[in-house]
């Protein structure tokens, strides 16, 4: 089974439509979603939520130690220890988090190469098994890695920027009467999250670029730039609701498993497994669907796929060395409607 829809149909679908066309691509091909899944996402989703427990103990610990050393006497060998102490659990916690990103920038990575890989494959309805999409996830994480790391200088630079407007700002208007300073900063809220937004729908077709077409790193963020253009607030819109909910899951997983000592053990863990279950599910969900918002992009701006290009490109990365298509070969025709 291939995907439901042709190109031509694609450059039509709305928030719905782009749900629906995902979730249809997940329940059709359940069964190797569910492999990817069980190996990538489920790792990814525990190492999440795990960091959440863990930081929250070590800050915790950290605090109580820190309160503990401010009301006790400066020079005693007790203020000593405590500082020692807080010292050793500051390094502790710094090494957890290394490991932390470290093991979850590997795995987001390759669950991004896995998905994007396996709805090309079927898109060009190619034969498609869990091992050629394993074998396939190691050729392709480290171009994932340069536009990660790419959009992340592009994420820091725009915070900086952010920062100092707002300061300049705030010294500028502080004379301001309070009410009208309230309704300033929640524009100018807005906006920052506006453009977070953007900078995240970027960086999302920029992953699906970077695995189908030859342009990677800043390239690939060109590409996602000049693609998103007439589906930039559907796209928004989507990746905002999809941030929404995995907010209210993360809250619900610090109110009922982190803070929710008073609830017993057993009812704690079989919160966390229900959090942890959907935390994966909308992870997968998530990467389904940018890679689907790049179909409809292309459609949108009358870019015809070509099937046979599309998996040959696929096909270059089960060969030994990975050799990335020439742009000639990938960049994809106009049709006319």
């Amino acid at each position: 089974m291939v995907m439901d829809r042709e190109q031509e149909e694609m450059q039509f679908l709305g928030f719905f439509g782009i749900y629906t066309e995902s979730y249809k691509i997940i329940f059709a091909w359940r069964k190797i979603f569910s492999k990817i899944t069980l190996s990538l996402i489920l790792p990814l989703s525990f190492i999440y939520l795990v960091h959440m427990e863990v930081s929250s103990l070590f800050i915790g610990k950290i605090s109580h130690n820190q309160t503990e050393l401010d009301q006790t006497q400066s020079g005693t060998p007790k203020s000593k220890k405590l500082s020692d102490l807080i010292s050793n659990e500051m390094a502790y916690y710094w090494l957890f988090n290394a490991a932390y990103f470290t093991l979850f920038f590997i795995f987001s990575l390759l669950s991004t190469a896995a998905v994007v890989y396996t709805i090309a494959s079927i898109y060009t309805a190619r034969e498609l098994t869990f091992k050629k999409v394993m074998s396939v996830v190691p050729k392709v994480w480290k171009r994932l890695m340069v536009t990660f790391l790419c959009m992340f200088v592009a994420m820091f630079l725009y915070h900086v920027v952010v920062v100092f407007f707002f300061i300049v700002w705030f010294i500028s208007f502080i004379a301001f009467q309070a009410i009208v300073l309230d309704k300033v900063v929640v524009v100018l809220i807005i906006l920052y999250i506006v453009g977070v937004l953007y900078l995240t729908v970027i960086w999302q077709l920029a992953s699906v670029v970077s695995v189908l077409e030859e342009a990677y790193g800043f390239q690939a963020m060109v590409k996602s730039k000049n693609l998103i253009k007439g589906k930039l607030w559907v796209s928004m819109v989507i990746f905002l609701k999809l941030n929404i909910a995995s907010g209210i899951i993360q809250i619900a997983f610090q109110r009922l498993v982190m803070d929710g000592s008073s609830l017993g053990m057993a009812t704690r863990v079989a919160y966390a497994i229900i959090c942890f279950l959907l935390l994966s599910k909308l992870i997968l969900f998530e990467l389904v669907i940018q890679t689907v918002i790049y179909f409809v992009c292309k459609s949108y701006h009358h870019e015809n796929i070509e099937k046979s290009a599309l998996s040959e490109h696929l096909e270059v990365y089960l060969l030994a060395e990975y050799v990335p298509l020439k742009a000639k070969d990938v960049q994809l025709e106009q049709y006319h409607v």
